[in-house]
């Protein structure tokens, strides 16, 4: 009997990875948001048939359509990948035709740091009733330590009322599935590095989990790193924006050292970057936004108070990070006062909105932190961004504006540059304006008496 039971297991994995290295396994992605449509596409791209599954029937409209919703994927993108047979869909019970699922759902923080998992709980609750015996689950969204085997496992053994398990080293039977975790890296609006040659860390709840998404995952990019287990690589992602959250709150901190000692951050950071090891550059902005940087290093810190353990180190860089909207608006009202104005009543052009440059994100962007503040001090404002003609309520602000055009920068009494996208005129901005509160160092090299760089 357990040999029976072992060859059916056996049999069901062989079965997927034949599938999927002919390219005929159906891949479900969950989440078509900036990781998973990105993510669907390339799957595509490489002639799988791929499924998309959103709550969003917006979404799913503008892609049935073909048409894209994303600034950096363009609308022939999502064409092509209808003419391969992608299709988008709200309807979970498409579930048991997977072989692959991959979720990719967000994970954002409370008011009180701590993690929502609500999108991933609601998701895991909505398929559980259709995985079926030899499927591929992978969780992609990012989160702490434990999530895939303390709340992703119990959630679909206990969901699916059919007796699945899912597979175990050393526990083998015919009605089993496959789990595995792998960290999303997207990085929105870096061309630099094609999204095939970004390496895929994987961990499975078992050694045959794991070699399933590893074979999954090879087929779409150039390599996968194999870890130990899921843990490591959750661990995996959390250290890798820890690192980028701290040293960016470093630089945070020496730029405003800088500045009371009149000495020019970004020439600093410049020299120290010809150092050919144990050096490497991060850059002072007015915030930290996206999903990743500003919210993921807290999912550790909430759950190393399990262990009893203080992170400190993070603890203190979110709050450095937390802070820069405040120097900001603190700048603005500073360099107002040079030229016997207050902030109160006065006219404030932000120019950027998103996040990062050159791309449509609105996630944790610094720059809506500032406009808020910049309106409690009675400061009239104004935005302008290519990517937002308006902005409407999110989950943390509720601001109902609308972008105005560049044509009369003169009438503000102050433009601040918020997001440097390589769309603007930095030139013209500063000859064109009266006053110019630069964060970013947009408008270095440019010569005027205009400029307050903070």
């Amino acid at each position: 009997m357990f040999e029976t039971a072992l060859n059916i297991s056996t049999q069901l994995s062989s079965q997927l990875e034949s599938r999927i290295q002919d390219r005929t396994a159906r891949v479900g992605i969950i989440g078509l948001g900036y990781v998973g449509l990105p993510l669907a596409l390339l799957f595509s791209e490489q002639e799988f048939p791929v499924t998309g599954f959103d709550i969003d029937a917006h979404k799913i409209d503008l892609l049935s359509k073909g048409k894209s919703y994303i600034c950096r994927i363009p609308a022939t993108e999502i064409q092509r990948a209808h003419d391969r047979g992608f299709a988008a869909t709200s309807d979970y019970s498409q579930v048991a035709e997977m072989d692959a699922i991959i979720i990719c759902v967000p994970t954002p923080i409370n008011e009180h740091r701590e993690p929502d998992l609500s999108c991933i709980t609601n998701t895991l609750e909505s398929i559980a009733p259709y995985i079926r015996p030899g499927q591929l689950v992978v969780l992609e969204s990012t989160t702490y330590p434990g999530t895939t085997e303390e709340i992703m496992v119990p959630a679909l053994e206990d969901g699916n009322h059919q007796g699945l398990k899912v597979h175990r080293n050393g526990d083998e039977g015919e009605k089993v599935f496959y789990v595995s975790f792998s960290p999303e890296r997207e990085d929105p609006g870096n061309n630099d590095v094609a999204r095939r040659d970004i390496p895929k860390v994987v961990g499975g709840i078992s050694i045959r989990a794991t070699e399933l998404a590893c074979a999954l995952y090879g087929s779409i990019f150039n390599r996968t790193v194999p870890v130990s287990g899921p843990a490591t690589a959750e661990m995996t992602k959390l250290l890798e924006n820890i690192y980028r959250c701290v040293n960016i709150a470093l630089v945070n901190e020496l730029k405003q050292l800088c500045l009371r000692m009149g000495i020019d951050i970004w020439e600093v950071i410049d020299a120290a970057s010809t150092k050919p090891f144990g050096f490497h550059p991060f850059y002072p902005g007015p915030g930290l936004g996206g999903h990743c940087i500003p919210v993921d290093p807290f999912y550790l810190s909430w759950k190393a108070k399990e262990w009893d353990f203080h992170t400190r180190f993070i603890e203190l860089a979110g709050e450095i990070n937390s802070s820069m909207p405040y120097h900001v608006v603190e700048s603005i009202g500073s360099a107002l006062n040079q030229r016997s104005q207050t902030l109160r009543g006065s006219e404030v052009l932000v120019l950027g909105i998103s996040y990062k440059k050159d791309i449509d994100d609105l996630r944790e962007a610094p720059a809506l932190t500032v406009i808020e503040l910049l309106q409690k001090e009675g400061a009239k404002v104004s935005y302008h961004d290519p990517y937002f003609p308006t902005i409407g309520r999110g989950r943390k602000y509720d601001l109902k504006m609308s972008a105005v055009s560049l044509d009369n920068l003169w009438k503000y009494d102050c433009v601040v540059i918020i997001t440097d996208h390589s769309d603007y005129d930095y030139a013209r901005i500063v000859r064109e304006s009266t006053l110019v509160v630069d964060t970013r160092n947009a408008t270095r090299g440019i010569i005027s008496s205009n400029i307050v760089r903070c």
